[in-house]
């Protein structure tokens, strides 16, 4: 009897079989496709089979998404990205995205000319130095860079003196600064400092009256050579105004303005430091046309060739010259009253004076008379203002 029931399932489970194939063949709609299915075994029969591939399916979904993580980076990897140097070189190049946020402004503008006034400071400043130290001083122009404002004040190595200086004519001010290694070589080399050992640093007090005093002297010789390297291009007198040791106090313009900064390196044998000068963009504005000119040639601001065709062609260049006898001041009534064969009566004489002038203005004066068909004025007395 149980082979017999075996046979009678499995005959029974294989027509179910056929009339699920027999759906599915036939397209039918969803009734017909669950009942074939439920005959099958069900849903309970499919899960069951399914039920084995869980944690094949699994595993693939979290081998799918390590596959995809993201690498955390370290901190010399994100300092290197923001352009941010933590060895403390701050000699070297910007890089990264500083270096992309700063990128306008390193380029803002350059001003060919500005480079050949403190080329030619430089030279001024070695004399003038020498003659001020009695010592053998160099002086030599490190580089010329552009800066906001606000950056240079807090990149300032303190301790120094800042010295706040006005260009009179340009009517706006400017910022020399004076680096502690210098401060302390120019007060050992004024006051006798023996030669061949360093100058001493003290830490821990503030600069004294005497090294100040001695520093707006230095100051002031380097303000007098400026005056003289920008005359040839644009007369300006430079005017030190104030001593600072602290940076907020020296805010000559906003944080945000751009401006120029000239680094120069003073060397006295075996002592020396470095001097930087600040020129706001607007303090430069008065004469940037004539730094944005290109510089050619060995003369300092002028062109000998343009000077020399101009005078040729002004001495050649024709002008009117006019001969008065006398002048007479009459009323409009009387200029409208007048006929023909009216005479007008003069305060002259055939032997009275007669004036030369140009262009409105009396050059020379002399007597009227004839040469040959000509009527001619002999010049004896110039009317020129001597000088």
């Amino acid at each position: 009897m149980s082979d017999q029931n075996d046979e009678m399932d499995m005959a029974a489970a294989m027509e179910a079989d056929d009339d699920m194939a027999a759906a599915m063949a036939a397209g039918d709609d969803d009734d017909d496709m669950a009942a074939a299915m439920d005959g099958a075994g069900g849903e309970d029969d499919m899960a069951a089979a399914m039920g084995g591939g869980d944690e094949d399916a699994g595993a693939s979904i979290a081998e799918a998404s390590s596959g995809h993580a993201t690498r955390v980076l370290n901190q010399d990897e994100i300092d290197s990205l923001l352009g941010f140097d933590m060895d403390g070189d701050s000699s070297g190049e910007n890089s990264g995205i500083k270096a992309i946020i700063n990128s306008a402004l390193v380029n803002y503008e350059r001003l060919p000319m500005l480079e050949v006034v403190f080329d030619r400071l430089v030279r001024m400043m070695t004399t003038s130095l020498r003659n001020f130290t009695s010592d053998n001083v160099e002086v030599s122009l490190d580089n010329i860079t552009s800066i906001r404002f606000g950056d240079y004040l807090n990149s300032i190595p303190l301790p120094a003196i800042l010295s706040v200086f006005r260009a009179e004519e340009w009517d706006n001010y400017g910022l020399i600064m004076v680096e502690s290694s210098l401060i302390y070589s120019i007060v050992d080399v004024l006051l006798g400092g023996r030669r061949g050992t360093a100058a001493m640093r003290i830490e821990g007090r503030p600069y004294t009256t005497i090294e100040r005093n001695l520093v707006e002297r230095m100051v002031s010789v380097v303000l007098s050579d400026m005056s003289a390297a920008f005359e040839p291009l644009s007369p300006v007198n430079f005017v030190h105004e104030r001593i600072e040791t602290n940076p907020r106090f020296a805010t000559i313009a906003r944080p945000a303005n751009a401006a120029i900064l000239i680094k120069l390196r003073i060397d006295m044998e075996d002592r020396g430091g470095r001097i930087e000068l600040l020129l706001p963009y607007a303090t430069l504005e008065p004469v940037r046309e004539l730094l944005l000119q290109m510089f050619m040639g060995e003369k300092f601001g002028r062109d000998s060739i343009w000077e020399n065709h101009l005078a040729t062609e002004l001495w050649s260049t024709e002008v009117d010259i006019q001969a008065v006898l006398d002048e007479k001041e009459m009323s409009l009534s009387e200029v409208l009253a007048m006929d023909v064969g009216d005479t007008i009566m003069f305060n002259a004489s055939p032997d009275s004076p007669t004036v030369l002038r140009c262009g409105g203005i009396s050059m020379v004066s002399g007597k009227m008379g004839r040469s040959g068909q000509n009527i001619a004025v002999k010049v004896d007395k110039s009317l020129r203002p001597m000088g």
